[in-house]
């Protein structure tokens, strides 16, 4: 999807949106019925990782975890095998998406530390038989639209002056969007983890990150009419795919302090009013009541990632294996599955704690 830089922002940002709302209503359908399904995590960690090495642009990786997840459904692949053909994904994405000269080359790609970790080596005839594969099974069809294809364009309204954080009025907007273009990004990153997001469209998903992070700022209306005007969602719509985020954010925030409580001289903070996700999603016009003024966070302040472990800490994961593959003995320290029950989160998302300096 050869895409201008910034596209939203051009004369024909409304045309080329329709056309990515149609195409996301023709998509392949996604069945989850990989035999190797409990892998897909580890795999799409590999992506990731990968594209971060190259820089690649977030539709780089997120078609690229689409297209595994399309070709997993559809084929029964070794576990030695489904390296390659992730990696070819990501060669496939990366072609169609990023300028040539961004698109990663074999002996860069041999030269990685998490290659080497699988005693794999990639050839220059193996990929080009697997982007064959690939290409043949989509039948030479790439134009698959996912979450970061919309993500821009609903973060170029994301934000609006009349706005109000904690009931006031925010006091310096360009923060505001940069801290909304940050956590937006790490929701997006959370959607990939897990193949349960494959169930929304993409626009869905990409609005849900939007209000979700909209929510953890503490902005209010939380889903604004003019948010709700250009996705055509209404905070209803939004309600099952950003529950299922916000459980996700809730756990890293959790698991951050529990990590900084083991630090020495760590002041342990008031912990507010607890509520349950679902108390919060029905509430989408909720108009915080007016407070003192609070501190904001520290200047290196960054949402958790799921991807800011580093290239080493990717282990190859166990499964089962086919025909004369070999054995791969070393397994994926991996996250749970986020559960899609109601979850408690704080009141104050202690690792989120009000980003405006007053």
């Amino acid at each position: 999807m050869e895409l201008e830089d910034q596209w939203w922002k051009g004369q024909l940002a409304a045309d080329i949106y329709k056309a990515l709302r149609y195409k996301e209503l023709v998509l392949p359908s996604y069945k989850g019925q990989s035999p190797q399904l409990n892998l897909r995590r580890y795999f799409a960690d590999l992506i990731a990782i990968v594209s971060n090495r190259f820089h690649l642009c977030p539709a780089a990786r997120h078609l690229a975890v689409y297209l595994l997840d399309l070709f997993m459904d559809r084929y029964d692949v070794t576990v030695q095998q489904l390296h390659i053909v992730s990696l070819s994904c990501l060669l496939l994405a990366s072609k169609f998406e990023e300028r040539e000269d961004r698109v990663p080359k074999l002996e860069t790609l041999n030269g990685l530390s998490c290659m080497s970790s699988v005693n794999l080596v990639l050839t220059k005839q193996g990929l080009l038989h697997m982007e064959l594969l690939l290409l043949e099974t989509f039948q030479w069809n790439l134009y698959f639209p996912t979450a970061a294809h919309f993500i821009e364009y609903y973060l170029s309204i994301a934000v609006h002056e009349g706005d109000l954080h904690d009931g006031w009025p925010m006091t310096c907007l360009e923060k505001t969007k940069l801290y909304m273009a940050k956590y937006a990004d790490y929701f997006l990153e959370v959607s990939l983890q897990d193949h349960m997001f494959l169930r929304f469209a993409p626009s869905l998903v990409a609005a849900a990150c939007v209000a979700a992070t909209r929510l953890i700022l503490h902005l209010s209306p939380t889903w604004p009419p003019r948010l709700q005007h250009l996705t055509a969602y209404t905070w209803e719509n939004l309600v099952p795919c950003a529950e299922k985020l916000l459980i996700a954010h809730d756990s890293d925030v959790k698991e951050a302090n529990k990590q900084k409580c083991q630090q020495p001289n760590h002041h342990h903070q008031q912990q507010g009013q607890t509520a349950t996700v679902a108390q919060y999603l029905h509430q989408p016009g909720m108009q915080y009541p007016q407070k003192a003024p609070q501190p904001g966070p520290a200047p290196n302040h960054r949402p958790a990632s799921y991807l800011s472990h580093p290239t080493t800490s990717l282990q190859a994961p166990t499964g089962p294996q086919h025909g004369n593959s070999q054995a791969i003995t070393i397994s994926l320290d991996s996250k749970p599955s986020i559960p899609s029950r109601a979850y408690q989160v704080s009141m104050r998302y202690t690792h989120s704690a009000p980003c405006f300096d007053r």
